[in-house]
């Protein structure tokens, strides 16, 4: 049986979550381009964040009326994500959780297994550089 993910979470959890990720984006050297992919301040970028996951968890979808249609992927296409990209990310985002959902191990579980899948789908470059999730012919 899925777990409902919102309503463990619930709105000041995802709030926490995403004041965490961003704090450990700061200070975690591995997530270091990736916070500078970002503005100095961030508070625009975690409203828009915690909109999504909002959303995205089953809770209230407060993204599409503030912001439009998510389409996450197609928004991060500007930034090159690729595995080390998508590593650093999930860096952050693990040690969040960790101190978000401490209390909770089934939480976080499903919650982590779920990020990593959204991290995966974000990569938009191969290990070579090359852009991901498209096929190349053979010589």
């Amino acid at each position: 049986m899925a777990i409902d993910l919102y309503a463990r979470l619930g709105p000041d959890g995802i709030a926490r979550l995403v004041d965490r990720l961003y704090h450990w984006m700061t200070v975690l050297p591995e997530a270091h381009a990736s916070h500078l992919l970002h503005r100095a301040d961030l508070s625009e970028v975690s409203r828009r964040l915690t909109a999504f996951l909002s959303g995205w968890l089953g809770g209230p979808d407060q993204y599409r009326a503030a912001y439009g249609e998510p389409m996450m992927r197609r928004r991060h296409f500007a930034f090159p994500i690729g595995p080390a990209e998508r590593d650093a990310w999930m860096a952050a985002l693990s040690r969040a959780l960790d101190e978000v959902t401490a209390a909770d191990p089934e939480l976080h579980a499903a919650l982590h297994a779920r990020f990593a899948a959204m991290a995966e789908h974000m990569r938009n470059q191969s290990h070579d550089g090359h852009p991901a999730g498209r096929c190349r012919q053979h010589a």
